[in-house]
């Protein structure tokens, strides 16, 4: 690969629909157009993870996330290198993490909560998009999908709602709200934002 690659960098609070949009992104180019590279494979070992006050382990802070590592991988896609990352399961013991292989492409997409907060992500992005949903429409998606996904029973899920995702989101994902070159609204639907970003990003490869 001869030329850089275009970096898109993708956030927004815990179940906003990112994994979604990312979804549809995807869908709509080739495998070797594309690279998406995210944060939750970059999360510390769960002894390196603090707890709270109540001795609940805190994944909702930036110092859980090796970002000096994931801000490397980045670089070298960037370089036209290959990088490979150990899978992350979020602890749930009935998946086996696989070795994931990152192929360099023209897209590059890098997502998480915390990918607009670490600077030296942040400034290798070439196009920011801030994928926005209302706090009790998140709350929702989030109940279903750490039921399904994760195995978290109800009281886990709205304790660490209350006391970890809610104040981190008003800390560390928010205030860069501010800095996205597209803000994607997605209480209802996304289809016409992400029509926008997929037609802008074709004429990158």
């Amino acid at each position: 690969m001869t030329t850089k690659p275009f970096i898109v960098g993708i956030t927004g609070g815990s179940a906003s629909g990112k994994t979604s949009f990312l979804k549809g992104i995807l869908s709509a180019f080739a495998e070797d157009q594309i690279c998406l590279i995210s944060q939750d494979n970059y999360y510390r070992k769960i002894n390196e993870i603090a707890v709270d006050d109540q001795g609940v382990h805190n994944f909702d802070l930036p110092e859980t996330i090796d970002h000096h590592l994931y801000a490397e991988h980045i670089h070298q896609l960037s370089r036209g290198e290959t990088v490979q990352q150990m899978e992350y399961t979020f602890n749930n013991t009935a998946v086996t993490p696989r070795l994931l292989t990152f192929q360099p492409a023209p897209i590059i997409v890098v997502e998480g909560i915390f990918v607009f907060h670490f600077r030296e992500l942040a400034d290798q992005m070439d196009l920011k998009i801030f994928i926005d949903a209302k706090n009790s429409i998140k709350l929702e998606r989030r109940v279903k999908r750490d039921a399904e996904e994760r195995g978290y029973d109800l009281d886990d899920v709205m304790y660490r709602w209350k006391y970890h995702v809610k104040p981190t989101y008003k800390q560390f994902i928010k205030p860069y709200r501010a800095e996205a070159d597209i803000v994607i609204p997605n209480n209802v639907h996304y289809q016409r934002g992400l029509d926008v970003v997929i037609s802008f990003l074709k004429t990158k490869v």
